[in-house]
């Protein structure tokens, strides 16, 4: 009996040895893990802090060729930039201001309005029923109807009287729709229009001196910054 008491007893050693054993194996199999997770987020961090400097470095040196480009394919004076600030009117009248507003609009993503007012007055050029008809269907998809791919921002009045006229539209349907779209980037975007950079730098024939970290980067923050500062050592 003494035997098997001794017996017995260092098996159940054998098994906390065992036991203490797996746990020192899987308690540095994590350590081991987490070591890696966190070299794998520094280092993601000191690629974004990196892509953020190759931006603004860029930024800089293509901001006064960009402005070239622009000036020469736009081939208007500055004396000619400064009447687009008359008016909205002035502005749309002319092909350039129309083409500097248009190129506005898509940095606020908002190009969709402008785009409507050129396809409404197109669309008023008309003369042929079946044109007409065709047209006015192709303008409803693409910026009236909910869910358009181009949907302009409108009442549900306006909406309303357009559908159900689109069957039977006239040369007048989308007038209503336009006088609202005009508005809204006469009262709005174009306010904003006469203080971009697209604008000030046609009036004054040159491109504007660039400052460094003007925008914030969406993928970037400085509290981001501030954790790969601490974690430096993990880089070394």
């Amino acid at each position: 009996m003494e035997t098997s008491f001794v017996l017995f007893s260092q098996l159940n050693m054998c098994e906390t040895k065992e036991k203490a054993f797996f746990k020192l194996i899987h308690g540095g199999l994590g350590k081991e893990a987490a070591s890696k997770e966190a070299k794998t987020r520094a280092k993601e961090k000191r690629n974004r802090l990196s892509l953020l400097v190759q931006k603004l470095d860029s930024h800089e040196e293509t901001h006064s060729s960009r402005f070239g480009a622009l000036s020469k394919e736009l081939r208007v004076s500055p004396e000619e930039a400064v009447k687009w600030g008359e008016s909205f009117d002035k502005l749309l009248s002319h092909r350039d201001g129309l083409d500097a507003f248009t190129r506005f609009l898509k940095t606020e993503f908002s190009e969709e309005n402008i785009e409507f007012w050129i396809a409404c007055e197109d669309f008023k050029k008309n003369k042929e029923p079946q044109q007409i008809t065709l047209k006015a269907k192709a303008i409803y998809e693409k910026f009236i109807q909910s869910d358009a791919p181009q949907e302009v921002n409108l009442d549900f009045h306006t909406k309303e009287v357009i559908t159900k006229s689109i069957t039977q539209p006239t040369l007048h349907s989308f007038d209503a729709a336009q006088s609202r779209v005009y508005q809204l980037m006469e009262q709005d975007s174009y306010t904003r229009f006469l203080k971009s950079d697209i604008y000030l730098e046609l009036i004054e024939g040159r491109p504007r001196r660039p400052t460094n970290l003007r925008r914030r980067s969406r993928s970037f923050t400085y509290n981001e910054f501030q954790d790969v500062k601490s974690d430096v050592a993990i880089w070394l």
